[in-house]
């Protein structure tokens, strides 16, 4: 009977009759004990060395999106995340440049070399994204593009005489800018809704900026598909009061929403990684940023900053912004598990559909030769 396929009556028949021998699933073997007193130097501790060896001479391969509003500072962002100029040229819109009438995806490759290791980086950018009077649907393009980059991945993976190393073109991650002057429900008026209406005084808080629902939709719908991480763009048009109100309202919205965002909590693999990351959701998420590509001599060291009438904006600098918490997070403490996650999850979730939907056959036996039809939209609210 192959492997795959559905049964026959005739087939099912048969097994009735004479059932098909199961292989045993494997039990790991219990470990004897760990003898601290070896006899000599084995040499297991070198894997290490031959991965890093191993990983310098191929490389890998880092793929993130942005996704925002024109004007949030993505492109200058990502420039400063890999300190070079790795994204679109970034610059403001001017008169002569027509808005895109749809959202266009871009993507620039780059190889940077840093401490003998090559990262191919690529950056992919969204413009026309939340800029139309009528954002209906503007998430479709996005997940279409992601969703493309799975089924290629799957056509290459398949293969029977496939390459020695598939290239890796799907989504690892996607920074998603939020608007420091977005409107939504604010986190009083959650507070204000669960105390029956009332909350102890029969006249709701004024409203303030939080999630728009533009915002909500696209995270809702491309959560399932990729990693997102929130980001507060321009994060020093707020004081510290407003940003650390607005953080907390951004966390209550998504909570409230059911909208998971990476590190999701049903990944942590054990008590540390929960540890570590619960303390990531709770405190740092969604991270409020400055983004700046220029130099500036500041008590004598040259700095990332931007400049004021009242001083230097240090993008580095955690008293002035949280650029550096996203750094290390997506660069120096995350960037193997994105890339696991992706392919783990996201990837595994999309193959296990695209399978199932052809009957269990490979791309090029079936249905699966071309791309699905991107499922029904629910209309993305107009952008206020």
């Amino acid at each position: 009977m192959s492997k795959g396929l559905p049964e026959t009556r005739t087939d099912t028949a048969m097994s009735e009759l004479v059932p098909e021998p199961r292989p045993k699933p494997a039990v790991p073997m219990k470990p004897v004990g760990i003898n601290p007193n070896l006899l000599g130097y084995i040499g297991i501790d070198t894997i290490i060395e031959q991965m890093r060896k191993k990983t310098m001479k191929t490389g890998f391969d880092f793929n993130i999106m942005v996704v925002g509003q024109s004007g949030l500072g993505k492109s200058t962002l990502v420039n400063t995340l890999f300190k070079s100029q790795v994204s679109r040229k970034a610059s403001s819109w001017n008169r002569e440049e027509k808005i895109p009438k749809t959202v266009e995806i871009k993507a620039i490759g780059h190889v940077i070399e840093e401490g003998g290791v090559k990262m191919k980086l690529t950056v992919i950018d969204t413009p026309g994204f939340g800029d139309q009077i009528n954002n209906e649907n503007c998430w479709e393009p996005i997940e279409k593009y992601i969703n493309e980059q799975y089924e290629k991945f799957l056509k290459e993976e398949v293969n029977i005489a496939r390459k020695k190393r598939i290239p890796d073109t799907r989504v690892h991650c996607c920074l998603y800018f939020i608007s420091p002057t977005g409107h939504s429900v604010p986190l009083e008026w959650w507070q204000w809704l669960s105390g029956g209406g009332h909350g102890g005084s029969d006249t709701p808080p004024p409203l303030g900026p939080s999630l728009r629902p533009l915002d909500l939709e696209f995270m809702k719908h491309l959560s399932k598909v990729v990693n997102i991480i929130p980001v507060i763009a321009k994060a020093d048009t707020m004081t510290l009061e407003e940003k650390s109100e607005f953080k907390q309202r951004v966390r209550k919205e998504l909570e409230v929403n059911g909208i998971e965002f990476y590190p999701q909590k049903e990944f942590d693999e054990d008590l540390e990684d929960k540890t570590e990351n619960d303390k990531i959701r709770q405190e740092s998420m969604p991270f409020a940023v400055v983004g700046s590509d220029k130099e500036y001599q500041v008590n004598g060291k040259r700095v990332l900053g931007r400049k004021t009438p009242w001083g230097i904006i240090e993008v580095e600098n955690l008293n002035h912004c949280e650029f550096a918490l996203l750094r290390d997070f997506v660069i120096r403490t995350h960037l193997q598990d994105l890339k696991e996650v992706t392919h783990n999850i996201h990837y595994e979730t999309y193959r296990a559909k695209r399978l199932n939907d052809n009957g269990g056959l490979p791309p090029g036996e079936g249905l699966l030769g071309t791309v699905l039809p991107p499922v029904p939209a629910t209309p993305c609210p107009t952008a206020e």
